[in-house]
């Protein structure tokens, strides 16, 4: 059960970091509002706490 745990967390985290390194494209694909840049800072903050709390599931 633990390794099944660590497995989602892990996933978490490379999501996250997905999420902050690839926010620009991602926002321009899902998102057709003019504001991108927004929505490229949101995405990037999501992507942090996402990876954030991945890591501190694998840590604990």
């Amino acid at each position: 059960m633990e390794t099944f745990i660590n497995l989602i967390a892990l996933i978490m985290c490379l999501a996250g970091v997905v999420m902050v390194y690839d926010a620009r494209i991602i926002t321009k694909r899902l998102f057709g509002f003019g504001d991108q840049n927004q929505a490229t800072w949101g995405l990037k903050i999501l992507g942090f706490i996402v990876a954030i709390i991945g890591a501190l599931i694998i840590y604990f």
